[in-house]
C-alpha cells in the first residue's frame, strides 16, 4: 500500500512538471481529450497614453538616444576599429578616444546601459508591468516607429562595435571580386599577409573559407566594386545592407503578429527594439539582418498567398504570392542556411490547408522543394560562386562558446578532467555531445513540424521553438544567433513565462558583450565597469524623479489627439489554432 501510494505521488510529481513545461513554452492540456494545444493569448486593443505616460515616453525616447549617442562617441575609442585607415587617427578631438581606452571603453558602457534601461522602461509602454499584470493602455505603432529610428540613428553613423565580422565581410568579397574562390582560400592566402584589408580580419579567420552563401559574398562583390579597398566606405555600405534587412523586419513583424493576435507594438517592441538587434545587428553590422528580414518577409507574403487561395477569384494571386515568399525564404537561406526552416512550417500551413493528409504534405514539399533548388541553383550559378558554400557550413565550429549547451557540457566535462588529473579530454566529449545535440534539435523540429500539421501550433510559434532549440543546441551560438529565435517568437508568444526570462536575457547578454569585438585586459574593464556604475547611480539619483523608473499607477484614458494601439491586432487568425 505504502509502495503504491509512493508510485502514485512520483506520476503526480511527473505531471505536474509536464504540465509547468508545457505552459512555460505555451502549450497547454485539454483535459476532455488529453490533446496537447498549443496556445498563446489574444491581446486586446487598449487605449493609447495619457498626457503624464506621453510625456514619459519622451524622457524615455531621449533617454536611450543619448546612450546610443554615448555608444557612437566612445566606440571612436573603444568601437571594433580597423588596423589600418582608422579615420579618427590623429584628429586632434575626435583621436583622443582611441589614445584614451578606459575613458573611450568607459562612455561605451556607459551608453549601452542607458540604452538597456530605456528599452525596459519603454516596455513598460508597450506590454505593461513585467510579470505584475498589463497595463490599461499601450503607446502606438507610431510613437514606437519614431523612438526606434531616433535610437537607430547614431548607432548607424558609429563605427562598428561588438564584433569584427564586416572585416571579413570586405575581405571575402574582395576575394570573390577577383574571380577567386572563397569557400576554398582565406583572405591571408588570397589577398597576402599584409594586404589592408587582412590586416583587419581576426586572426583566427584569416586562414578559413567564406561561411556565408553565395547572394550574400554576391552583394558584397558589387560593394567591392564600387569601394575597392576604402574600408570606411565599405563598412557603410554593408551597414546598409543591414538596415535594408532591418526595415523588412519591421515591415513583416507586425503583420505576422497580427495572425497570432499579439499586439504590433508588444512584437516590435521585442523583436526589433530589442538592444540585442540595435547592437548587433546595426552597429555590428551582421548579416543576420537580411537573413531575418528576408526569412520574415518571404513567410508573411507566403501567408498571404494561403490564405488567398480559399478565394476561387484570387487563386491565381495567392499562387503567386506562395511562390515569391517561399522564393524569398530561400533567398535569406543563400545568406545564411538555417533560415531554410521557415519553408518546413510554410509546408505544413499549406498541407494542412489542402486537408492536412500525407499526400497533401508530399505536395506540399515537391513544390516549396522546388521552388528552393531553382532559387538556391539560379544564385549559385549566375553569381559565378558555385557550390562550395555547402561545404563550409561548419566553419565556425572553431570557436568554443559557452552559450551552446553542448559545447558548455564539453567544456565543463574537459575542465572537470584537467582537475580530476586525468587529462583533458574536451575534443573527445565534444565529438560526443554536439551529435547528440543536433539529433535532439532536429527531434524537436519534426515534432513542431507534427504540430503544425495537425492545428495545434501555429506555423510562426513551430518556427520559433524550433529556431530556438537549434541555437541553444548548435555546436557554437553567438549574442546575435538569439535574434534566430527572439524574432518570430515576438510575434506569436505573449505569456510571461516566455516574455520574462526573454526580455532579462537579452538585458543581460546585451551588457556583457565587449564593444571592441575582441579581447580587453581585464584591470581596462575594471576600471571602465567601476566607472560606469559610479557614473550611472550619479545619473539615477538625478532623474530619479523624472523618468518613470517605477510603473504609474494612475488609470485614465487617452487625451485627444493622442494614438491608440495602432496596428493592434484582430482578435483571432486561421493558424491560430485552440483557444
Amino acid at each position: 500500500m505504502v509502495a503504491q501510494d509512493a508510485d502514485s505521488r512520483s506520476r503526480r510529481a511527473v505531471d505536474r512538471a509536464r504540465l509547468l513545461t508545457r505552459r512555460a513554452l505555451g502549450i497547454d492540456a485539454t483535459p476532455r481529450t488529453g490533446r496537447v494545444a498549443y496556445l498563446h493569448d489574444h491581446e486586446p486593443e487598449r487605449p493609447g497614453l495619457t498626457e503624464s505616460e506621453v510625456k514619459d515616453l519622451t524622457r524615455i525616447r531621449r533617454f536611450g538616444a543619448v546612450g546610443a549617442g554615448m555608444m557612437a562617441l566612445g566606440a571612436l575609442g573603444a568601437g571594433a576599429q580597423p588596423v589600418l585607415q582608422n579615420p579618427v587617427q590623429g584628429v586632434r578631438v575626435l583621436g583622443l578616444f582611441a589614445r584614451a581606452l578606459p575613458a573611450a571603453l568607459t562612455v561605451t558602457m556607459i551608453g549601452t546601459v542607458v540604452v538597456v534601461v530605456a528599452w525596459l522602461l519603454l516596455g513598460r509602454l508597450a506590454i505593461g508591468s513585467f510579470g505584475r499584470g498589463t497595463s490599461p493602455r499601450r503607446l502606438s505603432r507610431s510613437q514606437l516607429d519614431r523612438t526606434l529610428a531616433l535610437w537607430i540613428l547614431p548607432l548607424c553613423v558609429a563605427p562598428p562595435m561588438f564584433s569584427k565580422d564586416v572585416y571579413s565581410y570586405l575581405a571575402q568579397s574582395e576575394i570573390t571580386a577577383r574571380g577567386l574562390d572563397p569557400y576554398a582560400i582565406g583572405p591571408q592566402a588570397a589577398l597576402g599577409v599584409d594586404h589592408v584589408l587582412t590586416r583587419t580580419v581576426p586572426n583566427i579567420w584569416r586562414d578559413t573559407p567564406a561561411p556565408y552563401g553565395p547572394f550574400f559574398l554576391w552583394i558584397g562583390r558589387g560593394i567591392t566594386a564600387l569601394t575597392g579597398d576604402d574600408i570606411l566606405a565599405g563598412i557603410f555600405l554593408h551597414r546598409a545592407v543591414a538596415l535594408v534587412g532591418v526595415a523588412l523586419i519591421v515591415w513583416a513583424l507586425p503583420r505576422l503578429a497580427a495572425r497570432c493576435g499579439v499586439s504590433s507594438v508588444a512584437a516590435l517592441w521585442l523583436g526589433a527594439a530589442n538592444p540585442l538587434l540595435l547592437f548587433h545587428l546595426v552597429a555590428g553590422i551582421h548579416n543576420e539582418a537580411l537573413m531575418l528580414g528576408l526569412m520574415l518577409a518571404g513567410l508573411e507574403l507566403c501567408f498571404r498567398g494561403i490564405d488567398a487561395l480559399d478565394t476561387p477569384t484570387r487563386r491565381r494571386a495567392g499562387r503567386t504570392l506562395l511562390l515569391a515568399g517561399a522564393a524569398v525564404i530561400a533567398l535569406s537561406a543563400t545568406v545564411k542556411i538555417p533560415s531554410v526552416i521557415a519553408l518546413g512550417f510554410v509546408g505544413m500551413a499549406l498541407a494542412r490547408r489542402r486537408g492536412g493528409r500525407l499526400r497533401d504534405v508530399a505536395i506540399a514539399a515537391a513544390v516549396l522543394g522546388a521552388v528552393t533548388v531553382v532559387v538556391v541553383v539560379g544564385v549559385s550559378l549566375v553569381s559565378g560562386l558555385g557550390f562550395g558554400w555547402l561545404g563550409t557550413l561548419g566553419t565556425a565550429n572553431a570557436v568554443r562558446s559557452w552559450m551552446s549547451l553542448p559545447t558548455l557540457l564539453g567544456l565543463a566535462t574537459g575542465g572537470a578532467g584537467v582537475l580530476l588529473g586525468i587529462g583533458d579530454h574536451t575534443t573527445a566529449v565534444l565529438s560526443l555531445t554536439r551529435p547528440i545535440a543536433s539529433l535532439v534539435a532536429a527531434a524537436v523540429i519534426v515534432r513542431m513540424l507534427v504540430a503544425t500539421l495537425l492545428g495545434r501550433l501555429h506555423p510562426i510559434g513551430g518556427l520559433g521553438v524550433s529556431i530556438g532549440a537549434l541555437v541553444l543546441l548548435f555546436p557554437v551560438v553567438q549574442p546575435w544567433y538569439l535574434l534566430w529565435a527572439v524574432t518570430p517568437l515576438a510575434a506569436w508568444a505573449t505569456r510571461p513565462s516566455f516574455r520574462i526570462p526573454v526580455i532579462a536575457f537579452s538585458a543581460f547578454v546585451s551588457l556583457i558583450v565587449m564593444p571592441t569585438g575582441g579581447e580587453v585586459q581585464p584591470f581596462v574593464i575594471v576600471q571602465a565597469a567601476l566607472a560606469t556604475v559610479v557614473t550611472l547611480g550619479v545619473v539615477y539619483a538625478a532623474t530619479r524623479t523624472s523618468l518613470p523608473w517605477r510603473a504609474r499607477s494612475e488609470t485614465g484614458t487617452a487625451p485627444r489627439g493622442a494614438a491608440g494601439a495602432a496596428g493592434d491586432a484582430p482578435p483571432h487568425d486561421a493558424y491560430a489554432g485552440p483557444s
